[in-house]
């Protein structure tokens, strides 16, 4: 296990979960035609309740959050029309276990966090930004790129693989290693080289190793406009031309940080979890074969009582 996982005396951990990313990954990593009895169909419900346990069981978080997209349009579509444009819709049997997707996140207690006019990635920000307040270490779990921005301090993205029994996190160094630049730098190099899965474009002319180049040594977006004149000619050429390209693929890339929200440090503690409502949900689902995982990380505190034991 890497040694960032390993928890630090005092320190207080909070996972920042964002579900999107989870439910599409669940749908597609569980092929099996999974149905409850009444040909309701499950295989995302199970993906995503078995990727839960594990991050509960490894993590072992003091608090922690979901955060999702909402259906309404963001302020990213209402300022680039043909934003995420590209992307290839799911299947509607994945949008069909969402809402009941919601309601296991609920009967478990996890608060949720998602506001229309902003993506899940903005709620991340936001409640990264929470928990510094509280000098807690955030490990935000995505599989968004865009996230790797959020890293820094006490702040880290990891990766889920193999159903997150193996995670890929991200410090620092893993980014710089992964993009030649630093968490602080990825907003400005998506501005150079724009970011094709959102249908952003940036620069044209300038590619990854070019944008990592001019990072390196002007730092930001504005000291490289800053310096046009120590540019050699053929880059400045392009680099002038997509002055707006680039400054506007700049204000889509930043995740938002100051998204209004309610969080309550009480309701995102591990303690406030209802396992035995979690454990009815999966009953009544049919998903009875993860009882004994939740069984397994259930504190002693929240012991199921002797006559509902039957749950496990």
């Amino acid at each position: 296990m890497n040694d960032l996982f390993i928890r630090r005396p005092g320190e207080k951990r909070f996972v920042v979960i964002d579900g999107n990313h989870l439910i599409h990954r669940a749908f597609y990593a569980i092929q099996a035609p999974l149905k409850t009895s009444s040909g309701e169909q499950t295989n995302a419900l199970y993906g995503f309740a078995s990727m839960l346990l594990n991050i509960l069981e490894l993590e072992k978080p003091d608090y922690i959050a979901l955060t999702f997209d909402e259906r309404a349009p963001t302020f990213r579509h209402e300022a680039h029309e043909d934003y995420k444009a590209t992307r290839v819709k799911a299947p509607d049997e994945l949008y069909a276990q969402i809402p009941r997707i919601r309601e296991m996140v609920k009967s478990f207690k996890i608060p949720l966090f998602a506001k229309e006019g902003f993506e899940a990635d903005d709620m991340m920000g936001t409640l990264t930004e929470k928990a510094k307040e509280h000098g807690w270490t955030t490990y935000v779990i995505t599989g968004d790129m865009d996230a790797l921005q959020l890293v820094g301090g006490n702040t880290y993205v990891v990766f889920p693989h193999k159903g997150y029994r193996e995670p890929i996190l991200f410090d620092n160094k893993a980014v710089e290693k992964k993009y030649g630049v630093s968490p602080g730098q990825i907003v400005d190099y998506k501005a150079l080289v724009g970011d094709t899965s959102d249908n952003i474009k940036g620069v044209d002319g300038i590619g990854p190793k070019r944008a990592v180049e001019l990072l390196h040594k002007y730092k930001t977006l504005d000291g490289i406009y800053e310096h046009l004149n120590e540019i050699p000619e053929v880059m400045r050429q392009k680099l002038e031309a997509g002055r707006e390209a680039a400054y506007f693929c700049q204000k889509l890339a930043r995740i938002v940080r100051d998204v209004p929200c309610d969080f309550q440090e009480q309701e995102a503690s591990f303690h406030n979890l209802d396992f035995l409502g979690f454990g009815r949900f999966l009953e009544k689902m049919e998903i009875t074969s993860l009882l004994k995982r939740l069984k397994k990380i259930t504190p002693e505190s929240k012991a199921v009582p002797e006559e509902q034991m039957s749950l496990f």
